[in-house]
Formats: C-alpha cells, sequence, structure tokens
C-alpha cells in the first residue's frame, strides 16, 4: 500500500510495471525529502506507458470494428430484456414460433421492442423493452399457441424465462402444431432468472434461422434427379467393380419393376404427386384328384357300376389379372389422397372327368368341358376424408368393387363384390376400423369370376383392430357381420339349380343371418396364437331339409398355436363348428349347425389340406359335403351361387403341421387333420341312412413353396393330398382313400 498525505495510489488505475518499480523503491510509506521527486518520475513514467499501450476499454471497439461478421456480443447497458427459451413436452426446442408482449396480443413477422422469434435453438430475445407488466404469448403462424402469462420487467433489468408448451413437437411441416385449448392450456411456464443490466450484463445477438434458399437447393423435379451419363449429367456414372456391368446409379426401364419405372409409381405421370401404377399376374393352376362320383343314368361306358361311377377328374385353369391404379398422394407413409382402380380378369379353364353329368346337367355334354370368362375384381374409387392428427391417422372411403376380408383367417365373408367402405386409423395406427355394405354380384360359375348380374344378397361388416392389445405383438379384433340373402330362384352356368338346394323343400327362402366375432392374431411371448370365435343369430324363413322355418343359433371356434424353432415352425390348432341334432323334429325351430357367408378359410393347412381344397359332393342329392376353401360341411349346393344352410352336421377338427425353410427360397409345408362330424342326424335325414357314424378321416398333406427370385415375382406351389375316410365316411361312399395332386405357377409384374 502506498500513500500520499492520506491518498491511496492503488486507487489509481497505473500500469503494473509502475507499480512494481514502486515498490522495489520503496518498502514504506512515501515520506521524506525525496517523495516529491519520485511522486513526479511516478507520474511521468505512467503517461509515458499509457501512450504506448491502449487500454481494455479500447481494445474492444477495435476487435469488433475488425471482424464484425462475428457477431460479437454487444452490451446494453440502459436497456431491459426478455429473454428465454420455448421447448415442447418433451424437451425439444420449438423454432419459428412468434413471442410478444405487444399489449394488443398479436403476433409479429420480425423483431420489435416487444417481439421476436425463436431461433432454431428455439431461443428467444425481446432487448430495447419499456418496465412495466406484460402479457406473454406465443404464437404459430398467428394461432395462438401459449397466452395469458404475466411478466414483470423492471428498469435496467434482463429476466430469463423457460416455456413448455403442452404438446410433443410432431414431424413434418409446423403447419401441424396443435391448437386445441387443452393442450394450450397445458403449457408450463418458469421464471428462471432475473437480474439487473447494471452488474455488466451482456446480451448476445439472436440467432436467426437460416432461410430456404440457406438451407436447400431448388429441385423442380426431385423424381428425376439429373445424373453424367448423357441422361445424368451432374454426377459421374459409378461402377463398383472394374469391368462389371453392377452399378451404383441404375436408371431403370419402363418394363423393369425390380427398378424405378413409370408403371410401378416409381415416377408421377402429372405434376409431383400423381402416380399410377401397373400390376399384372398370370396363374396357371392344375390338379388331379380322385373323388367321389356318382354314375348316371348315362353311363360313359358300359358295365360300369350303377351308383359310385369312376372318380378321375383332371383340372387346369389359366387366369391372367390385370390391375390399374392411378393415385394422388406422397407416395410414402401418408395415405394417399384418392385413388382410382380397375382390374379386369381373365381365366380360360379345362375340366375332365370320367362320367356324364358332371361337366354339365346334359349327359350329351360328355365328360369334358372348356369354359373361358372375363370379370372385373376391382372398379373402385376412394377418397381420404379426413386427417385426423400429425402421425397419418385418417378416415377414408372407398366405393365400387374391392377385395375384403372381415377377419384375419377369412371365416366369415372374404369376397371382391361391389359395395361401399369406410376405414380409418385412430392412436398412430393403434386403432383400426371398417364399416362395409356390399351388395353382391353372381359368379361365373366355372371360373369363380364376378358377372354382371345381382345376387340379391347384402352384406354388411363392421369391425375394430386394435393392436398391442394387452400384450406387445398381439392384435384382437371385435366384429359385427351380416347377410341378407332374399328368395330366388337361379341355375348356375352348367344348368344345375343351385338356389334353393335341390334337397327337401324345393321352395324360395330368405334368410337373415348375423354374426358376433372376436378373433385375434399374433404372440404372446413366443408362442403365435390366431383365435376366433363366432355367435351366429338370424332366422330361415324354409329351410330346405327341415321344411320349416327355423332360428338361427350357432356357434364357431379356432384356435391355432405355433411356435418357431430356428428354421422350424411347429403348429397345432383346432376347429369346432357347432352341429344340428334334430333337423327332423317339427317342435325343434333352432338351427344349430354353423354356416359362414363367403368364407375363404386359412387355417389348418388352407389351400394344402385335402377337404379344405375340394368339394365332395353328396352323390344322389344336389349339394356337397362341402365346398372348396371352406372346412364347415354345410350341406350347400355352392358356397357362392348356393345359400347358406344353418341345418348341418357341424365339424370338429384337430391339427398338427410343421414349416421348414429348408432354404432362403424354399418352403416345406406338412400337415396332419383328423375330422369328425358334430352330429350325424342332418346327414342321415338327407341321405336316408341310418346309423352314420361321427368319423370323417384323416387328411394328410404336404407341400412345397419356392420363390426362386427371393420375391413375390416368381412363386411355384405345388401338393399332394390324401383323406383316409374313417367309418363314417365309409358309410356313406366308398372305402377308397380320395387323393388330389395340384400345382400353381405364378409371375407377377
Amino acid at each position: 500500500m502506498f500513500v500520499i498525505s492520506g491518498f491511496n495510489l492503488s486507487a489509481l488505475d497505473f500500469p503494473d510495471t509502475v507499480m512494481n518499480w514502486v515498490r522495489r523503491r520503496n518498502t514504506g510509506p512515501l515520506s521524506g525529502p525525496g517523495c516529491c521527486a519520485g511522486l513526479l518520475w511516478l507520474l511521468f513514467a505512467a503517461h509515458a506507458l499509457a501512450q504506448q499501450t491502449p487500454s481494455a476499454s479500447d481494445a474492444l471497439p477495435q476487435t469488433t470494428q475488425a471482424a464484425p461478421q462475428r457477431r460479437v456480443p454487444r452490451q446494453m447497458p440502459a436497456s431491459s430484456a426478455l429473454q428465454g427459451r420455448v421447448v415442447d413436452r418433451d424437451g425439444r426446442p420449438v423454432p419459428g414460433l412468434s413471442v410478444s408482449v405487444d399489449p394488443q396480443g398479436t403476433a409479429c413477422a420480425a423483431d420489435t421492442p416487444v417481439c421476436s422469434r425463436t431461433d432454431a435453438d428455439g431461443i428467444f430475445r425481446i432487448i430495447g423493452a419499456l418496465p412495466g407488466t406484460y402479457s406473454l404469448s406465443i404464437f404459430q403462424d398467428s394461432k395462438p399457441v401459449f397466452s395469458g402469462q404475466k411478466v414483470r420487467i423492471g428498469s435496467s433489468e434482463v429476466v430469463t424465462v423457460q416455456v413448455e408448451l403442452g404438446f410433443s413437437l410432431p414431424a413434418g411441416p409446423a403447419a401441424v402444431i396443435p391448437h386445441t385449448p387443452a393442450e394450450t392450456n397445458s403449457s408450463l411456464y418458469r421464471e428462471l432468472s432475473r437480474h439487473s443490466l447494471n452488474d455488466g450484463t451482456v446480451l448476445p445477438p439472436m440467432l436467426q434461422l437460416p432461410t430456404d434458399q440457406q438451407l436447400y437447393a431448388a429441385m423442380p423435379d426431385r423424381y428425376n434427379i439429373q445424373m453424367p451419363d448423357g441422361r445424368y449429367p451432374n454426377m459421374p456414372a459409378y461402377k463398383r467393380y472394374s469391368g462389371d456391368a453392377r452399378s451404383e446409379y441404375v436408371m431403370g426401364h419402363w418394363y423393369d419393376p425390380f427398378n424405378r419405372s413409370v408403371l410401378k409409381g416409381d415416377y408421377p405421370v402429372f405434376g409431383q404427386q400423381t402416380f399410377f401404377t401397373f400390376s399384372g399376374s398370370s396363374i396357371t393352376a392344375l390338379d388331379g384328384r380322385r373323388l367321389p362320383t356318382p354314375s348316371s343314368n348315362y353311363p360313359a361306358g358300359p358295365g360300369e357300376e350303377p351308383f359310385f361311377g369312376k372318380g378321375g377328374q383332371f383340372f387346369l385353369a389359366q387366369t391372367f389379372r390385370m390391375s390399374f391404379q392411378l393415385a394422388h398422394g406422397d407416395n410414402a407413409f401418408r395415405p394417399i389422397d384418392w385413388q382410382i382402380r380397375i382390374t379386369p380378369v381373365a381365366n380360360i379353364n379345362y375340366l375332365k372327368v370320367r362320367e356324364n353329368g358332371v361337366v354339365n346337367v346334359n349327359p350329351a355334354a360328355g365328360t369334358s368341358r372348356v369354359d373361358e370368362w372375363v370379370g372385373v375384381q376391382e372398379a373402385f374409387f376412394e377418397k381420404k376424408l379426413k386427417d385426423l392428427g400429425p402421425n397419418y391417422d385418417f378416415v377414408s372411403v372407398r366405393a365400387g368393387i374391392q377385395q375384403f376380408a372381415s377377419d384375419f383367417r377369412g371365416f366369415i365373408f372374404a369376397d371382391e363384390q361391389p359395395g361401399v367402405r369406410i376405414f380409418g386409423n385412430l392412436r398412430s395406427n393403434r386403432f383400426q376400423y371398417n364399416a362395409a355394405f356390399f351388395d353382391l354380384l353372381e359368379k361365373n360359375t366355372n371360373s369363380d369370376l364376378n358377372t354382371f348380374h345381382r345376387r340379391y344378397r347384402q352384406v354388411g361388416v363392421a369391425n375394430l383392430y386394435i393392436q398391442d392389445f394387452g400384450f406387445k405383438g398381439y392384435t384382437t379384433e371385435f366384429s359385427y357381420d351380416s347377410s341378407y340373402d332374399d328368395a330366388t330362384i337361379h341355375y348356375d352356368d352348367n344348368g344345375f339349380i343351385v338356389r334353393p338346394a335341390a334337397i327337401g323343400t324345393v321352395t324360395p327362402h330368405s334368410i337373415r343371418s348375423y354374426y358376433i366375432g372376436w378373433t385375434g392374431d399374433g404372440h404372446i411371448g413366443r408362442i403365435d396364437v390366431d383365435h376366433a370365435f363366432y355367435q351366429a343369430l338370424g332366422r330361415d324363413s324354409l329351410n330346405p331339409l327341415s321344411g320349416r322355418k327355423a332360428n338361427i343359433n350357432a356357434q364357431l371356434g379356432a384356435l391355432e398355436l405355433s411356435l418357431d424353432e430356428d428354421w422350424m415352425r411347429f403348429r397345432v390348432s383346432g376347429l369346432y363348428a357347432s352341429g344340428d341334432a334334430h333337423p327332423h323334429d317339427a317342435k325343434d325351430r333352432i338351427a344349430r349347425g354353423f354356416d359362414s357367408i363367403v368364407d375363404n378359410e386359412a387355417f389348418a393347412g388352407g389351400e394344402f389340406s385335402f377337404f379344405n381344397r375340394e368339394s365332395i359332393r353328396l352323390t344322389g342329392t344336389g349339394v356337397a359335403l362341402n365346398s372348396p376353401d371352406s372346412f364347415l360341411p354345410d350341406l350347400v349346393s355352392e358356397k357362392d351361387e348356393g345359400q347358406s344352410n344353418f341345418v348341418n352336421p357341424g365339424l370338429a377338427l384337430v391339427n398338427a403341421g410343421a414349416d421348414a425353410k429348408l432354404t432362403t427360397n424354399l418352403k416345406l409345408v406338412t400337415n396332419v387333420n383328423y375330422l369328425r362330424f358334430m352330429r350325424t342326424e342332418p346327414v342321415e335325414f338327407l341321405l336316408f341312412q341310418n346309423p352314420i357314424q361321427h368319423g370323417i378321416g384323416i387328411d394328410s398333406s404336404i407341400g412345397v413353396v419356392w420363390r426362386p427370385k427371393l420375391s413375390e415375382n416368381i412363386i411355384f406351389k405345388a401338393g399332394a393330398a390324401d383323406l383316409a375316410p374313417a367309418k363314417g365316411l365309409r358309410e356313406i361312399y366308398q372305402s377308397k382313400t380320395l387323393i388330389s395332386a395340384f400345382g400353381v405357377i405364378t409371375y407377377q409384374f
């Protein structure tokens, strides 16, 4: 400490070199005769050093002048300020919002003393505000997302706050930020700090959001990015290996479905959001089988057994399916805005049998038949009605001929029919729903394609799917199905009467049936689970087998469990369909045999199973024991053209099977089913044969699925199945084993 007559020299801002010299020259107070001379020398040295060394206060402006582009923080000691950060519910910054303390409560387009905008980090600063109490509001595109918070700003004071908005920032454009009152009111406001500007606080400048021109390169056509090989001049053609034809940049052709093609919806055909997609497939199916066949009154050969004939049959069908789709949308993730789809299908088929009266009601038609048909399997317009949220939840409507399956495995209704369907999803696709009404068309008998004539049968479906229902990976469905089948008379394309069925009382009758169902599909832990339960209700105005009105009360239950072990999948399943025990009891007006609307069951082996694949006709009647693609022994004339029958024997089925992925593109499918009637009284009453045992037989099958290109473009399926009859089936037919061998080749573009 140096003191001159009570004056503290350390209060003077002398350079350190001067003060050090003084300390070396004197170790005590400055006093005595040398005081004045030392003081004069000291002041002279300080003045000289001050002329050579600029002060710190002079250095700052020089630095700012040298590099203004670095946005060196500026000091505003005479201003008040409000600064802070805006985040969403998850703590992520929300950029591009207007933060206003304007008494008029309006948004702003640029920074003012009463308004600012959040930058890329969600930070805002209102600099130069006058002291007072303000109402803080936050806007997004002039719509308030936060308002009503009182903020007091003192003179020369900096107030720092944080606002947590009451929603999670959605992906995509900021225009979809929600503004519901509940979300606005659930926002949280916190004051983080408050201090005076006189303490030397420095306010850095705002980090402005970059413009679109700074962030993005203009791309007039994002589907045709140019690259330099003549057509693509902005980027060199790249070869991964020298001399190899493979290239990272594949140009593609319109006829190449594996790369970019205008026919596969990879490029828009109009504007930037309208796409055209063409799909074509060729399906070749052949089937050789031995089925119980009656010998007609006009046998094909002399000396034949008068009742059972030769059951050998061969069937070949070629189907060409073409689908044309024009759709508008983003072509990825977001559901399309609208689409138009038309799918014509052409079929030619050939059937060869060994008995007359099978290919046509006229025995003179012989034992073979060639038929062809062209039908329209899809022709609809679809329009998205509304987006329900930022996560692609939507509601749409589709009108016209369309594919639809009412459940996971096609137990009740699966067809391509004209109708109106409202569908969509909720809660980020966790909930999916359908409400549909169909007015069915007649089918061509030999190809199963649509005709252009009404069937006079209406079907209604309403269902709800819920994902992760109780267990992650398990989806459940609740459904209601209805069918109104009017009383009509109809002969199929081969001349056989199919409506009403040619059994019992052959009188036109109407059927009103309703189905309440609960199904599920997915996995619980390691176990894959698929189940279904349906309760059928309704009435039949005149059942042909019982010859009376009947109220419907029938049930169906199915369960499949499977377990994957490396390249193997092991399956066990069971199916129960209730049967009717009193078809001839006039006092019992309850029909207890379960039947569907138009089923297509993928269960217990599905298309590989003999009993599911083949239709076994009941000799001497106009009905079949079962229909193709169905396990139900419902005693109907034909599944598509005939009517449901709820006076039937029902079914109990137990299945065991295994699937083996032998290679990446080859799968082996094996199944064994044991089948038996639940009740035999309807069959006994129909055939005037008593008793008939419950056992149907053991259905064994083996098949392969080969995808040589590891895709759906080329698929080969082949299999063989047999039904070894149990005592019940032997009492109806013969003891011969029924067999089937089949193959399907599918090419798809």
